[in-house]
């Protein structure tokens, strides 16, 4: 095919984005003219352009109201550049002393926190300092937006004028620009997120040059493993003619008894002994290759896929409605979709434009074929087919561009040649390609046939808001009349925003103007697109039947957004329902400066507010590699003694959610899926769980939720930087049976981030939460209603993609239930305590021990430490701190090696009571028969009598320590004020090291010297009154 080009084509219009700095106003600057005051102006760097404002003679409080415009040289690395915004006091405006300008402050924003023209907000940032030694305070309110303009037609010809004069002749032999340029400290490109590589990084791969920017390597590890490709051998049920249809049902008796006999094979126990549920590390199954380049894909194993790619069929004889194509290799059978046909086509045109991936084996391929053959539908007729020696197809790395389609000729065997019957040209492509192929996601691959449910997908949560709605007054309310005297009526305000409803408490009432009031705050979960409106209702429930006064329909799109916490006007909405039903004075607004938790607060994986103008910049790249799983139980009965487990993985971090695609009928399933998210905070936790697909084998009008096989999580802070963990992890489930095995998980995982960055540390001194959580807090109660709230409304945004995300899956991600109440739960969180305070208990044991001189050497040491503390009293702090160094540098050694999956003893899941699990499933309110639950009733009080007795001891001590001088007992206050006074005096006539040294040894003293029975001190103590004895 032949195609003509013009050399003066005419190239689309260009355009140009530039970047405007709106400075408005800045609040309480610091003095620095000598004289109580300053005279600011601002600077603006952005791209190697500085512009600046007007300066404000002697204002602490300056208001400019100045736009400054930047050209965006490079928009599709925007997000990457830096604008710094820089506030001086005018020298030229003080008292004459000065010999520079000083320096007031300094804002630095990143690219990611600009917003498009009509989505900018006035931001308030709090000036930073440039050094240590730096003085500053106060704050920049600044407006920052893009917008993209046309050139005008000259600029564009002198622009492509300038492009064709050759470059200075300094920059073609390496002028002073470039010199500069090379002497540049190297950088590391990461998704987009750029950081300056150390110098101890070794094995850099320079990029081509290109145009004058910091210079670009590729980071790469020593030694770094190349694996081989390592292909399961395919399942002859997979690809043989088709079966009858499977049964599938949850909860089968088969299921559990093929389970049972699999236990064996994966070594399950009841009572597991040391490892068994211990994450292992597998990096060393991992055979090292000689070439140390790390491809996209370093992290899982290249699995290898033959490609074939069919597009359509010309000259088709016989023409037939609906023809298909048959893809069939030594070990594969596929069948192509129907074809379809363009309007006003013949009939010997059908299109599929269909990929197929099939599994590939590079040693079993030798002096194999592919044949791709076409037939007609409803008569099985061989229309015409091509065949492939696969030791000619070609191999596709990843960088490079799709493989294009050609026209190949049908052929038919020696009847059809001889009788003319076969006829036509297909077009197709065929190639060989591994899971990192631009096609393999949208392929029906061989392991996954059922295309609709088994694809690997990426998802994102919905954008949620908090909405605030400040209920404040009513008037005009067409009252109900006729009430009894001194009677005043019940009117509330109930609010709802889709599933969410809620209702303000009785309205207080104003005799005089007969309104009611209420200043009562409201908050909902709002979701984009933000479609939804939010319905207000005045009810009086003053009788039994509430009675509906009126209401008010307000679309989300017309509230304000706010993203601090500045004030939002309030407005009057007419109520409607009749002629005139009266008004409300209501205050809305979008908060985006919160936070929207969707997930439990101790395994939160992301902490950005709403807002993206208040992002901060990312500080790594988290990379995750699914590798496989192995020794999964049979969760379906396929057939009489057979089972089957269709798995796939779900990995959540942040607003990302990746799927896995279904691997159908194996229990050691290999994904070999790798996927990356980008890290705002360490202080992190990224969730993987395996799933077993049952809604690929549903009807569309059947609900089939998937079953739960596992989950583990992983916090990114206790990662280290740049080096890849790869480890097999238990997959554990919690049933009403007891604890079980469903199989292990091999992940790789791998924190690209610098150590020890500028960035990555001032995070770990930031607040986790934003900062309307600190000025304008959130109740427990309020913020978990609102949580569940976040966790419906992402579960109906996911459900509806394609495939969809089931709700049981994303509850199970989301901790959905982590509230509900549980005696192992609490058993678990007890031990913790006693866990943290074992250091205490230790101490005190050490201390005993030392006082009882079961090893003389080292209380004498210990007294020798302890006159040269008392004696230099200034060296106890520092010793306290070298200590802590010691203790840090000793656990070194103890380190984890890998990441740590569930732990079953800290979640007291090894040996817990069949009938707490079974407590602990039950459901809210509880379906258990009335005798059960008086039980748990009673065993709750029992407990909850030991927490009371507990307590009351804690406030016995308490009320000890006040009746010392509350003069409760007189005797023991007399006593005790005259020992203090004797305290006194000795403490004022003997010097307090002497006063130091006597006690320590008198508490240090031999055993010979001490009474058995407890000192005079804890009796006096034990004997003052307490309040207990005025309980009833």
């Amino acid at each position: 095919m032949n195609t003509m080009t013009t050399p003066f084509q005419q190239g689309p219009p260009q355009t140009v984005r530039r970047l405007a700095v709106e400075v408005v106003d800045a609040r309480n600057l610091l003095p620095k003219d000598g004289q109580g005051s300053s005279s600011p102006y601002v600077v603006a760097d952005f791209d190697g352009q500085r512009k600046r404002t007007t300066t404000r003679f002697k204002e602490l409080n300056p208001v400019w109201n100045e736009s400054l415009e930047f050209i965006v040289s490079d928009p599709e690395n925007m997000e990457f550049e830096e604008l710094e915004v820089e506030v001086y006091n005018d020298k030229k405006f003080g008292n004459g002393s000065g010999r520079k300008n000083h320096f007031l402050g300094r804002v630095k924003l990143y690219g990611t926190q600009f917003s498009g023209r009509g989505e900018e907000a006035l931001v308030y940032y709090t000036l930073e300092k440039k050094s240590v030694f730096s003085w500053v305070r106060g704050e920049i309110g600044l407006k920052i937006y893009y917008y993209d303009e046309m050139l005008p037609q000259e600029e564009q010809q002198q622009q492509q004028q300038q492009e064709k004069q050759p470059p200075p002749e300094e920059d073609r032999h390496g002028g002073g620009g470039n010199e500069q340029e090379r002497n540049r400290p190297p950088m590391m490109v990461e998704e987009g997120r750029v950081f300056q590589v150390s110098e101890q990084m070794e094995h850099c791969v320079p990029l081509p040059d290109g145009p004058p920017s910091p210079r670009v390597v590729v980071m790469e590890e020593s030694p770094s493993p190349v694996v081989r490709v390592q292909q399961d051998p395919p399942l002859p049920e997979m690809y043989g003619p088709p079966e009858p249809e499977m049964q599938y049902h949850h909860h089968q008796p088969e299921v559990r008894k093929m389970q049972a006999m699999r236990n064996d094979r994966v070594k399950i126990m009841k009572r597991p002994n040391g490892g068994d549920y211990a994450p292992k590390d597998i990096s060393g199954k991992k055979p090292n290759g000689e070439s140390e380049r790390i491809h996209p894909y370093d992290l899982v194993e290249p699995m290898q896929y033959l490609f074939v790619r069919i597009v359509k069929v010309r000259g088709l004889n016989p023409p037939t409605e609906s023809p298909f194509v048959k893809v069939r290799t030594t070990s594969h059978y596929v069948r192509s979709k129907p074809a379809s046909y363009r309007p006003n086509e013949p009939n010997d045109s059908p299109e599929w434009n269909q990929v197929f991936a099939l599994g590939y084996n590079k040693t079993d391929a030798t002096g194999a074929t592919l044949e791709i053959s076409v037939w007609d539908s409803p008569t099985e007729q061989f229309l015409g087919g091509v065949c492939f020696d696969l030791s000619d197809v070609p191999i596709r790395d990843s960088p490079d561009s799709p493989l294009a389609p050609q026209w190949y000729r049908l052929e038919g065997g020696a009847a059809e040649q001889n009788t003319g019957r076969v006829s036509g040209d297909i077009q197709l492509s065929v190639w060989i390609g591994t899971q990192s192929d631009d096609a393999f996601p949208e392929a029906w691959s061989s392991d996954a046939p059922y295309v609709a449910h088994t694809r690997s997908k990426v998802y994102q949560s919905p954008k949620l808001w908090y909405l605030r709605v400040t209920v404040m007054e009513a008037q005009d309310l067409n009252l109900t009349p006729n009430l009894p005297p001194l009677t005043a009526p019940e009117i509330r305000v109930k609010v709802q925003l889709g599933f969410q409803s809620q209702r303000t408490r009785r309205g207080s009432m104003n005799h005089h103007s007969m309104s009611f009031h209420w200043y009562e705050d409201l908050l909902f979960v709002a979701g984009e697109p933000l479609e939804d409106s939010m319905v207000l209702l005045v009810e009086d429930r003053t009788t039994k039947e509430a009675a509906l006064l009126g209401h008010v329909v307000i679309p989300l799109t017309s509230i304000e957004q706010r993203i601090d916490d500045r004030h939002v006007p309030a407005k009057w909405f007419p109520l409607e329902g009749g002629t005139y039903c009266g008004r409300v004075h209501l205050r809305l607004c979008l908060e985006g400066g919160y936070h929207v938790l969707d997930e439990a607060a101790h395994v939160c994986s992301d902490f950005r507010p709403t807002a993206k103008s208040l992002w901060k910049p990312p500080v790594g790249i988290l990379e995750l590699g699914i590798l496989g799983a192995r020794g999964l139980l049979p969760m379906k009965s396929k057939g009489p003694g057979k089972g089957s487990t269709d798995a796939y993985c779900v990995a959540k971090y942040g607003k990302k959610w990746v799927r896995t695609r279904t691997v159908t009928d194996s229990f050691d399933p290999r994904w070999n899926e790798q996927y990356t998210w980008q890290v705002y905070d360490p202080c992190t936790v990224l969730t993987v769980g395996v799933f077993d697909n049952w809604r690929m084998f549903a009807d569309v009008s059947e609900e089939r939720p998937d079953c739960r096989i596992g989950k583990i999580r992983i916090r990114v802070s206790t990662l280290e930087s740049n080096k890849i963990y790869t480890s097999s992890y238990p997959l554990l489930v919690l049933t009403r049976t007891g604890l079980k095995k469903m199989g292990e998980i091999e992940l790789a995982v791998r924190f690209a981030c610098p150590s020890f960055m500028p960035d990555t540390c001032a995070v770990y001194g930031q607040p986790l939460l934003p900062k309307m959580h600190y000025i304008r807090p959130l109740g427990v109660a309020q913020q978990e209603a609102l949580r569940g709230a976040a966790t419906k409304m992402v579960a109906q945004w996911l459900a509806r993609s394609e495939p969809p995300m089931g709700h049981e899956v994303v509850r199970y991600m989301l901790d959905a239930d982590s509230h509900a109440w549980s005696m192992r739960k609490s058993k678990a969180n007890w031990f913790r305590i006693v866990a943290v305070l074992s250091w205490a208990v230790g101490l005190a044991k050490w201390l005993d021990d030392i006082r009882r001189w079961k090893n003389p050497v080292t209380t004498v040491l210990l007294h020798i430490l302890y006159l040269v503390l008392v004696w230099y009293p200034d060296l106890i702090v520092p010793t306290g701190f070298l200590y802590v160094v010691l203790i840090g540098i000793w656990y070194y050694r103890f380190r984890p090696k890998i990441p740590a999956g569930m732990d079953t003893r800290l979640s007291q899941a090894e040996a817990v009571d069949p009938d707490e699990l079974d407590e602990e499933f039950d459901t809210m309110p509880s379906s258990k028969p009335p005798d059960l639950v008086r039980i748990r009733y009673d065993r709750l009080r029992m407990l909850a009598a030991r927490v009371q007795t507990v307590l009351g001891d804690f406030a016995t001590q308490g009320e000890r320590l006040q009746a010392l001088v509350s003069w409760r007992d007189p005797r023991a206050t007399k006593l005790f004020i005259g020992v203090c006074f004797v305290v006194a005096i000795i403490l004022y006539s003997v010097p307090p090291k002497m006063v130091a040294v006597a006690l320590g040894f008198y508490y240090l003293r031999h055993p010979m010297f001490r009474n058995p029975m407890p000192p005079a001190s804890l009796n006096f103590f034990r004997r003052l009154p307490s309040l207990s004895d005025r309980l009833m």
